[in-house]
């Protein structure tokens, strides 16, 4: 039998590296669960079960799961490639399109499932078992399916990436940490094996919480607009190659936000992350990609950014350059992952159903080569197993579709309460992804005129001589400014604390009004009414307490998609027009008196506070 094209282009692909060197000790330790093993048997068609300590599915307490689902063509997708004159882009800042008055859909999950194919097999007396640590097979199938045909057709190493579900990226991540990292005490172990955390400066702070217990070095790269610097003075580059081995040893872990980069919303393009790659492999670093905002890329935020500053149009560029295609044109007009160039089998990226289904899901996977899927599937034996069943398989059902026992048993439901569902589907769920790309875009565009709209402040001045009495002199000060966000769920703000009256100003008790002083200050501010909104200050983001004292007091971010559709329009005029407000207090004691309300602030005093900042989500 002649072999495929594909299984000859995939024999001419160099296997993927072997990484075990970077694996913890206690990673190496790891063998599999033998319980786990012994699930094999339990497939066997027609095995009298004396050996498992499984509960018996009949005594499972439902019958079955139903839930009214959206159909994926609910939300309105925003154009792949929007250009200048473009209809729907120039309405972009000032509309919402949604078809949420549609007809939702009935999905209904069995208690038992009629085939005996376990990749197709959804109900609950399988979802409600005991199962393997990997994920359940049947949504274990299609997402590995979405990840190697869809997502990631590029990968460049031989047999292509294996996927392992996770409790979600949060969960991921410490089983990344897990498996790459000694843990490493200060008093108690040589500061050369200290290990190091390569990141932004700014970044996702609940992972530096994670990896400081751990006593992981944290290693700040500068960024740009465009993300991570690859070259230059505190690139990637510069600090591996200048590496001072008295702090510890080099990095060989570093962990990236590439896509709508949490905080600063900025986009990794394939020239750099190829840049950053080629350092990567050069000093041998294992790329973890964290990319829950991947889908949320916004080809119209630098045109629509051109026009509200008078700039020129910029010409469309094509993101994903690659060979491969997946065949969805969503797909393929965004920028590609790190897997998709990923040649040595050293990236470990993170994906999650909390932006694209709901986050109380608790369900993300992991997609790497597969010896390091492997180590982490140890981890996940021993530990979290798989994620919540009834979330697993509610999932499964809306997006691949009923069986037929649950199709006959809705077809005998009353007219009212029936829906057609076929299931989404492959192309359902990107179609699905594409309209909540489409939703966010709309609301980033809003948010980001309305505050185009207040970034100055005007002020008007008597002219000193007489001879000038007929001319008014007006003078423009910059309250902030901001890069539209290529991406993501977040508005990085620059603050310019420089350009207000209190800036370096003497405080009452030999004190100077500084940058954090009036960060909080603002903050506090924005609180009060008719302001009542809350925002997320930079220092929360800084890497080291370095950046924090020196430059993470500049910053806020601002969450636009946390909202109800109604506030965010309103919302972002009164942070704005509050910004505009605290630029007007001169005196010191106004602006202490703000401060101290920091030790007896209580939120739940305040009613109808709007949470720009979204403090609790990723």
């Amino acid at each position: 039998m002649e072999a495929s094209q594909d299984s000859i282009a995939d024999m001419a692909r160099p296997l993927p590296k072997d990484m075990s060197h970077h694996f913890s000790d206690v990673t190496k330790a790891r063998a599999p669960s033998k319980m786990k093993e012994f699930y094999k048997f339990f497939q066997i068609p027609g095995i009298g079960q004396l050996a498992g300590g499984l509960p018996n599915p009949k005594l499972f307490p439902f019958d079955t799961l139903e839930a009214q689902t959206a159909t994926p063509d609910r939300w309105t997708p925003s154009p792949n490639r929007p250009g200048a004159d473009d209809v729907l882009s120039s309405q972009m800042a000032a509309t919402s399109i949604s078809k949420q008055g549609a007809t939702a859909s009935h999905v209904v999950v069995p208690h038992d499932a009629p085939t005996s194919d376990l990749m197709k097999k959804i109900d609950l007396a399988t979802a409600l078992q005991y199962g393997q640590a990997d994920g359940y097979p049947p949504l274990l199938s299609f997402v590995r399916q979405f990840a190697r045909d869809v997502l990631h057709p590029n990968v460049p190493y031989e047999g292509g990436p294996e996927v392992i579900f996770t409790v979600g990226s949060t969960d991921g991540m410490s089983k990344c940490l897990e498996v790459f990292t000694n843990i490493w005490v200060e008093g108690k172990n040589d500061i050369r094996e200290r290990p190091g955390f390569l990141t932004e400066i700014y970044m996702y702070s609940n992972v530096l919480t994670q990896a400081q217990p751990r006593g992981a070095q944290v290693v700040p790269i500068e960024i740009d607009d465009g993300g991570m610097l690859a070259y230059g003075p505190g690139s990637l580059e510069d600090v591996l190659a200048n590496w001072d081995y008295s702090k510890g040893k080099r990095p060989h872990f570093m962990y990236t936000v590439t896509m709508g980069h949490n905080p600063t919303g900025s986009m990794l393009t394939l020239e750099r992350r190829k840049d950053i790659y080629s350092i990567c492999s050069k000093y041998d670093v294992i790329i973890v990609e964290d990319d829950p905002y991947w889908y949320l890329q916004y080809p119209s935020a630098e045109i629509e950014e051109a026009k509200a500053r008078n700039l020129p149009i910029p010409e469309p560029k094509e993101a994903n350059t690659l060979e491969k295609k997946s065949g969805f044109p969503f797909i393929d007009s965004l920028e590609p992952s790190f897997l998709s160039i990923d040649i040595d089998g050293r990236v470990v990226r993170l994906d999650t159903f909390s932006k694209t289904v709901a986050p109380g899901c608790r369900m993300g996977w992991v997609t790497s080569s597969p010896g390091i899927c492997e180590r982490i599937l140890r981890v996940s034996e021993t530990g979290t197993q798989q994620p919540s069943g009834f979330a697993q398989v509610v999932i499964a059902e809306t997006i691949m579709g009923p069986q037929a026992e649950a199709a006959a048993a809705f077809a005998s439901r009353s007219g009212k309460d029936k829906a057609t569902f076929n299931g989404w589907k492959m192309d359902g769920w990107v179609r699905w992804l594409a309209g909540l790309r489409g939703q966010y875009e709309r609301r980033m565009n809003r948010m980001c005129q309305i505050l185009e709209d207040n970034s100055y402040q005007l002020k008007q001045s008597t002219p000193v001589r007489e001879s000038d009495a007929d001319w008014g002199v007006i003078t423009k000060t910059k309250l902030y400014d901001f890069q539209w966000p290529r991406g993501g769920m977040f508005l990085w703000v620059h603050m310019r604390f420089e350009t207000h009256p209190l800036w370096k100003a003497a405080g009452s008790k030999g004190n100077v009004i500084n940058g954090t002083a009036l960060s909080t200050a603002l903050m506090i501010f924005l609180t009060h009414k008719p302001n009542l909104v809350l925002v997320s200050p930079g220092l929360m983001f800084s890497a080291t307490p370095q950046i924090r004292d020196e430059r993470g007091w500049a910053y806020y971010r601002l969450c636009f998609a946390a909202e109800t559709e109604e506030n965010i329009d309103a919302c972002s005029l009164r942070f704005g027009e509050g910004v505009q407000k605290f630029w007007r207090i001169k005196n010191v004691k106004e602006l202490e008196a703000i401060l101290d309300e920091m030790n007896t602030f209580q939120a739940e005093e305040v009613s109808d506070l709007v949470n720009l900042g979204a403090w609790m989500g990723c």
